[in-house]
């Protein structure tokens, strides 16, 4: 896993170089955490990794994600466990940006590698949001995940480096989009802790 950060760092900066891949900040401990766990077990059955955006920490706003377990390889990404303040700024940037957010998560190439978006969803459009928008199913969404499960002998296989830049490549629109409003949000809150501190 770290040889394989490591030369992603350096594809990074061709394709995704706002993202960071480092072993020390990508790389998931081995440990699970037991701590609110009936399973006391005290290893991981997978190893994972995860590429943050810089300048945002290792979980706040859109990255790329990888897996390995016993029973499958995932390659994907996206918002997992958004802050609400920028969950609310997604929501506004896909509301103000429908038919751009589409063009990404509805093109032929998108759905043909990762299907339909994952995440957990409300049952309603949110407040504050107009019921018949055109993004109406888009704006119910908590996490805006998407991403492509593979049999895990493919992190065997002669290409399998091939398949996960491949992957993060298909995604990078999609990182990016989420990613905009979130750095925005993360500015201006910079910029008030700033004037607070004067």
């Amino acid at each position: 896993m770290e040889n394989l950060v490591l030369r992603l760092a350096g594809d990074f900066e061709e394709f995704a170089p706002e993202m960071v891949a480092s072993p020390k900040t990508s790389i998931y401990r081995i440990y699970r955490d037991t701590r609110f766990s009936r399973d006391k077990t005290p290893y991981k059955t997978n190893i994972a990794a995860v590429f943050p955006r810089k300048g945002l920490g290792k979980h706040e706003g859109a990255g790329f994600y990888l897996h390995l377990a016993t029973g499958e390889l995932l390659i994907g990404g996206g918002v997992y466990m958004p802050l609400p303040e920028d969950l609310g700024a997604i929501r506004s940037h896909i509301a103000g940006h429908a038919q751009s957010f589409m063009s990404i998560v509805e093109s032929r190439p998108f759905r043909k590698m990762f299907g339909n978006l994952w995440g957990d969803r409300l049952s309603r459009v949110p407040r504050g949001f107009p019921p018949d928008h055109p993004a109406a199913d888009y704006l119910r969404y908590r996490q805006y995940l998407a991403g492509r499960t593979l049999k895990p002998e493919a992190a065997l296989e002669p290409d399998f480096y091939k398949t996960v830049v491949e992957t993060f490549k298909r995604l990078m629109p999609f990182i990016r989009f989420l990613n905009e409003p979130v750095v925005r949000a993360q500015k201006a809150r910079d910029r008030q802790a700033s004037l607070l501190q004067h």
